[in-house]
């Protein structure tokens, strides 16, 4: 790992400087799916489309919210300890109430723990890594349904890094989180004690860093033709809401998510 800083993104300027460019890019796309350049004092993040952008295929072993054919696909890249991915989770909620029932849109689920020292050895969520196997294995006991059960719960009702809570959640708690949703806690316990799902949750860390990943929230929407709209930090529902409609209304979806069934939280 090289010293490039990782970090939780301030949000609201970020996404009000973005706002637009999300919007100018989802308009461009649907006329002409290339890649789009932006002005050099917009966001870089939000400067390319396509295939500039390298990023794992979704497959079945995602956590996938919502009919795994939609036209359109929303891959995030969430940190369990980070302020602004609770605040963004409620967005994606809203988002899916909106969308999911019509099979039109997806939401996949990628781990991005901020647990790593800086270039000064200092570390920004120290149990960002611990947490994101733990939704790893509400997955695995409990299966995709159970895995959004936990997740909601989590980043509902668990405290983040913040200056008021320094430690965020205490880890002790987690098997009971588990249990609330309806999930075994003991074999909750047992995969989490093991750190099976270590490797797994380094490789989606690893996906958001090939991507361009540099803080969270960081998401990426896929169009239909496949390419990528990389969006950094918190997006308001507006904001997105008005690029899926973008996307979603450009006369190329139709077919694509006719007769599919939505899963929903």
């Amino acid at each position: 790992m090289d010293n490039k800083p990782i970090g939780s993104f301030m949000t609201l300027p970020g996404a009000l400087i973005v706002s637009a460019t999300i919007i100018a890019i989802a308009i461009i796309w649907t006329h002409k799916p290339t890649i789009v350049t932006v002005p050099s004092n917009q966001q870089a993040t939000a400067a390319a489309v396509g295939s500039q952008i390298t990023l794992q295929p979704v497959t079945s072993a995602d956590h996938i919210l919502g009919n795994p054919q939609a036209p359109v696909k929303i891959v995030e890249f969430s940190d369990p300890s980070c302020p602004y991915c609770k605040t963004f989770n409620s967005t994606m909620e809203q988002i899916m109430g909106e969308y999911g029932p019509t099979g039109k849109v997806a939401w996949i689920y990628r781990s991005f723990p901020l647990d790593k020292p800086d270039a000064n050895g200092n570390i920004l969520h120290k149990n960002a890594g611990h947490e994101a196997q733990a939704l790893e294995c509400a997955a695995a006991v409990g299966g995709n349904d159970k895995f959004w059960a936990f997740e909601k719960h989590f980043y509902e009702t668990t405290p983040s890094v913040t200056g008021a809570t320094p430690n965020g959640l205490d880890q002790s708690t987690l098997p009971q989180l588990a249990k609330d949703v309806g999930i075994d806690p003991v074999s909750f316990n047992d995969c989490l004690s093991s750190g099976k799902f270590k490797d797994r949750v380094a490789a989606q860390y690893t996906d958001g860093i090939n991507a361009g990943v540099s803080g969270t929230p960081s998401s990426f929407i896929i169009t239909p033709s496949g390419s990528k709209i990389p969006l950094q930090g918190l997006v308001s529902y507006a904001t997105l809401k008005n690029a899926l409609d973008t996307l979603l209304n450009s006369g190329t979806t139709s077919d694509s998510a006719s007769g599919s069934d939505a899963a929903t939280k």
